[in-house]
């Protein structure tokens, strides 16, 4: 028998600087609730969810933003009610924040949490994008390489629900490389979240074209991994910055089974055959018949491209 999985986006509209952690953990309840009343058993949060997308600001003062944006624990007495009602409800969940070690490290982070409220795994966001100095004539900052470390866990899955679930967050939606290593250790389902802008900050872009591109490398992604994908935006109009929403959950044959319809909160859900991905790991995706990892050696030998003509 098939396995299935009801699964639910829980995508958040704004998040400003002025709303406090219970405003925001009030508003995942809320949308954890609406998830377990439509059948989910698995809900995935975004990206940074406990707070604006404060890298979008130059700020001096470190440890104000480490008091602001930072959760030095996990659950905190802030964040205890969401793992609280997860339990209550028996639903697991993936959910993004900035973490602050207990060594003064600060990472990206995102965890898997069961439906007992334990948490599961973590994951520390790898592809770090944006700037680390300042562009005062920018219109905005993006200084995720300012406030966070690359990510030091790797890419790993873990066996959840009944499944093989890895994570990924955000900016790692565009290396091939990350879903590789996940499928290559078996995973069935991905979870990302992630928080966009609508504008590039690094030339001139239309909107439409980035939400077609946002489209395509989730479809590809899944379908040339074989895997369930599962992602979530932070959306809409934050201090003044907008943020696309666009909200997926996809299948392994690279079709997208629900989709998002707005900026605000909101839920999608869809019922995954898991087992919908095993003709393609067996045929097409069959790695162990296919792959050739011999003449792959510049993936991990070389990080930037250069130019090496075979005739030279």
């Amino acid at each position: 028998m098939a396995r299935q999985l009801r699964i639910a986006a829980a995508q958040l509209g704004p998040l400003n600087k002025t709303d406090s952690r219970a405003v925001a953990v009030a508003r995942l309840k809320k949308l954890l609730k609406e998830a377990h009343g439509m059948g989910a058993k698995f809900v995935v949060f975004p990206e940074l969810a406990f707070t604006t997308f404060f890298p979008r600001w130059w700020m001096e003062d470190q440890a104000e933003v480490d008091a602001r944006f930072f959760e030095k624990s996990m659950p905190s007495p802030a964040t205890q009610p969401l793992f609280d009602e997860a339990k209550k409800l028996g639903i697991g969940f993936y959910i993004g924040y900035a973490e602050l070690t207990p060594e003064g490290r600060r990472f990206n982070s995102a965890i898997l949490v069961g439906p007992d409220g334990s948490i599961v795994g973590k994951y520390r966001k790898v592809h770090l994008p944006g700037h680390a100095e300042h562009k005062p004539q920018a219109a905005f900052q993006h200084l995720e390489k300012k406030y966070f470390e690359v990510g030091d866990l790797g890419f790993r899955v873990w066996r959840y629900l009944d499944t093989i679930t890895g994570m990924l967050i955000c900016n790692d939606r565009r290396w091939p490389e990350a879903f590789r290593v996940l499928a290559l250790q078996g995973a069935e389902i991905v979870a990302l979240g992630f928080n966009t802008p609508t504008e590039n900050l690094h030339y001139p872009e239309p909107p439409a074209l980035r939400v077609h591109h946002h489209l395509i490398m989730a479809q590809s992604m899944a379908f040339q991994n074989a895997t369930w994908l599962v992602e979530t935006a932070k959306a809409g109009y934050e201090d003044g910055f907008r943020m696309f929403g666009h909200s997926l959950i996809v299948a392994p044959s690279g079709e997208i089974a629900a989709k998002s319809q707005t900026e605000e909160d909101e839920v999608i859900c869809y019922n995954c055959d898991i087992d919908l991905a095993a003709n393609l790991k067996k045929t097409m995706f069959n790695f162990a018949a296919h792959r050739r990892p011999e003449h792959y050696r510049l993936i991990v030998e070389r990080t930037g491209a250069e130019v090496t003509p075979a005739n030279d």
